[in-house]
């Protein structure tokens, strides 16, 4: 299943091969919302902000076109993209401050489509078969939640947090405090969260995404 993530970095591996280069004209929303199997409003959403980062013009009538400064902006954006010098736990502090402030916004503005890949991705997990394939399902259900609150910033703020989950440190902690029940206990907090958030329960979701956040934090952590 196609993200808005895996569209944006598609469109900037396209970018940085030179593939497109400086006045290319991009495919229309509608090519690639087709394409990827994303919404209209998704597929806009990663547009802007790929221009916000002076990646692309678009022009009302003509289209979207590869800017003629591609080649500062791309350097401005590996500048920023190095990895994050974080611990795992000030990646916990923070996770517990961003996630449960943005369960409104993903309440008031979340689709169908969104739940739906929420859902899959619990599926996903749960049918996983190693600790390694679990940990990649329970980031990216992470990244579903925090998309749908259809922020372009919220959005960027979690996908740097999952590029530090990706990171050793973060890893060596998960193996060493997982086990059969711990990652059951996951499974089945991941399901609450999303059923209320699919019930619009602004208080429940809230009160579930702090509870689980704290249970990870205390098994990785030990507080």
């Amino acid at each position: 299943m196609h993200t808005a993530s895996s569209l944006r970095d598609s469109l900037l591996e396209q970018l940085r091969s030179r593939t497109w280069r400086a006045g290319h004209r991009l495919p229309t929303e509608r090519e690639l919302s087709v394409q990827f199997g994303l919404s209209r409003s998704t597929v806009r959403r990663v547009l802007a902000d790929l221009k916000s980062r002076g990646l692309i013009t678009q022009t009302v009538g003509s289209g979207t076109y590869v800017s003629e400064e591609i080649g500062h902006a791309l350097a401005q954006i590996n500048h920023r993209s190095a990895p994050l010098a974080t611990s795992p736990a000030e990646l916990m502090s923070a996770r517990l401050v961003l996630e449960p402030a943005i369960v409104a916004m993903v309440v008031v503005h979340a689709t169908d489509n969104d739940f739906a890949r929420m859902e899959d991705c619990c599926d996903r997990g749960e049918s996983a078969t190693t600790l390694e394939e679990f940990e990649l399902w329970d980031a990216r259900l992470h990244e579903a939640v925090a998309e749908a609150a259809h922020n372009a910033v919220i959005a960027g703020v979690f996908q740097r947090m999952s590029e530090v989950r990706a990171q050793s440190e973060w890893g060596v902690l998960k193996r060493r405090s997982a086990t059969p029940e711990r990652r059951l206990a996951y499974q089945h907090e991941h399901r609450e969260l999303v059923a209320a958030l699919k019930e619009r329960d602004v208080a429940r979701a809230t009160a579930l995404c702090i509870e689980h956040l704290s249970h990870v934090r205390r098994n990785l952590l030990g507080y």
